[in-house]
């Protein structure tokens, strides 16, 4: 089977936060699970580099978007793989590639009448002699009353052209601006609308979208779906590949998605593989993104492929709801976030990836504080899953020289075992993360707890042989967890495995063979409740800065 994973692409035009990290971290896992089942897995996503946030950062910050751009591109590639990110490529829209396979797109489906040109109104500012892009002006959405882009109300979620904000102002100066004609290229959306309504049908049928997925993009086709520009005038991006129109940029309505083709097209020229099968209708897709996103994914890129005529439409959409920080909503602009570089210099990643996931926002929005983040380390990784790891390697270490027993392991433990796989697969195959990591840690209740009835300390006065099988047990429950584990916590599941020595790469319950143990360390250490009041003081002092 082919699984094709697709996570957004986030606009390297400023740091990565907590809340780009619980919306893309679902495609990580769901990487690493199908990798060790053994199918064929594509991960791909990259850098917007080509979008309005990044020439407003240059303007203000008075130098090149190309600096920008790199800057932070750079950064995201750095701070994904101390995450464990493990894309098999990730790339970024500003390449030669991309820029070439858009526009493929585009001229083709200009080819089948799927874009067609149009005369229209385009704000235009008058103190900046420009016009303004969709990100450009800002205003208020008409639909809600809440602060609005040009493009999109994220708090209502109402797709929007810049002209029915209220209240427009001009991004770059703050002026209001006016309108002037001018010709663009639109994509005929609304010819699709009955594909893409039988298309939502048959999602819905299977229940492979998460709930907001499909009330959203319902609420689109009942309202009726809208043709929408597919260009722009923007200083960056893909030039529009018809005579006369070079000037002009292809929107990211058509260029920011058509990257998820273009990254696999790179990945099978770098490779030297075939693409193909994850492009055909037997293939199981991905696509890993937050709320914002979701008519890109629901209604845009499905359209596209509709338009190409190609068969792997999105099988599965895994849209986040948001996440909020101490109670409040993240504010970029007011400083009001936990930057990706900075907690990954103070604390270790599975325990970021942990709370991420045992708290994500699947259904609703969910909260990030320190205290839970600090409490959720120390109780569950440190006190539950690293002490069983920890005493019973130790114990091991100590009373038999680092020697693992060599013993039957009880049916009802290997019972236990293989229902976990089998639970936990099927989280993960449906998108219910929380729920399989959950599971997971009631099997580390479970083993503390049996590691505590058979009291070891006791049976090595007592019975050796009664030892040895309690030991033989607890270090089949470790390795296994570990083992399951690995989508979720990779470097704890790391070092678990050289910690035991071993080396299985499947998705399935494992014996351990006697051999001996080696560096036995603890997987976490514990962080001082002190920490909370320090951090907590960190977001106030950003916040005024």
């Amino acid at each position: 089977m082919s699984i094709f994973i697709g996570g957004a692409w986030p606009y390297a035009n400023g740091s990565l936060h907590l809340g780009h990290i619980s919306s893309l971290l679902p495609g990580d896992i769901l990487a690493r699970y199908y990798r060790l089942k053994g199918e064929k897995v594509l991960y791909v996503s990259g850098s917007d580099c080509n979008g309005t946030p990044i020439t407003i950062r240059a303007r203000q910050e008075g130098v090149a978007p190309q600096e920008i751009a790199d800057r932070y591109h750079q950064e995201f590639e750095s701070s994904l793989r101390k995450l464990g990110f493990s894309y098999d490529i990730y790339t970024r829209t500003d390449t030669a590639h991309h820029h070439k396979i858009v526009q493929e797109i585009f001229l083709e489906l200009l080819e089948k009448g799927l874009i067609y040109k149009k005369e229209i109104e385009q704000s235009y500012c008058e103190y900046d002699q420009q016009f303004l892009p969709d990100r450009y002006v800002e205003g208020i959405c008409p639909n809600c009353g809440a602060h609005a882009r040009g493009d999109q109300c994220d708090y209502c979620s109402t797709v929007l052209e810049p002209l029915e904000l209220l209240d427009r102002k001009c991004k770059i100066c703050g002026h209001q601006p006016t309108t002037r004609l001018t010709e663009q290229f639109y994509f005929s959306l609304s010819s699709l609308q009955t594909k893409l309504e039988k298309y939502t049908e048959a999602a819905e049928k299977n229940k492979n979208w998460r709930e907001n997925a499909f009330s959203l993009t319902k609420r689109y086709l009942k309202e009726g779906l809208l043709d929408r520009a597919v260009s722009r005038d923007l200083p960056i991006g893909v030039s529009v590949p018809v005579a006369g129109y070079e000037k002009k940029k292809i929107y990211v309505w058509i260029e920011a998605v058509s990257g998820y083709y273009t990254a696999s097209k790179l990945w099978a020229k770098e490779t030297n593989q075939d693409d193909s099968t994850f492009w055909d209708s037997s293939t199981t897709s991905y696509y890993v993104h937050g709320k914002d996103n979701i008519p890109f994914h629901s209604i845009i890129w499905p359209g596209i492929l509709t338009g190409l005529e190609k068969e792997a439409l999105p099988t599965h959409i895994v849209s986040n709801e948001y996440l909020t920080l101490e109670k409040k909503k993240l504010s970029t602009s007011k400083n009001w976030a936990v930057w990706v570089p900075d907690i990954l210099e103070r604390y270790n990643p599975d325990s970021i990836r942990y709370f991420l996931t045992i708290n994500a926002p699947e259904k609703r929005d969910a909260d990030f504080s320190w205290k839970e983040f600090i409490y959720s380390h120390n109780s569950e990784l440190l006190g539950a899953y690293g002490n069983f790891v920890n005493r019973t390697l130790k114990f091991i270490q100590k009373s038999f020289d680092g020697e693992i027993p060599e013993n039957d392991i009880p049916t009802t433990i290997q019972d236990k075992v293989k229902s976990l796989y089998e639970e936990v697969g099927q989280c993960i195959e449906t998108t219910s993360f929380k729920l399989g990591l959950e599971k997971v840690f009631e099997h580390v209740r479970f083993a503390n707890k049996y590691f505590d009835e058979q009291q070891p300390w006791l049976q090595i006065k007592n019975d050796l042989e009664a030892c040895k099988q309690t030991l033989a047990s607890c270090v089949y429950l470790i390795a296994n967890l570990a083992h399951v584990l690995i989508p979720f916590l990779p470097f704890s599941s790391s070092k678990v495995k050289d910690m035991i020595r071993i080396d299985e790469t499947e998705w399935r319950p494992f014996h351990v063979l006697s051999q001996h143990l080696t560096h036995v360390e603890p997987l976490f250490e514990r962080i001082d409740q002190v920490k909370i009041a320090e951090e907590r003081e960190r977001l106030t002092k950003q916040l005024l800065d």
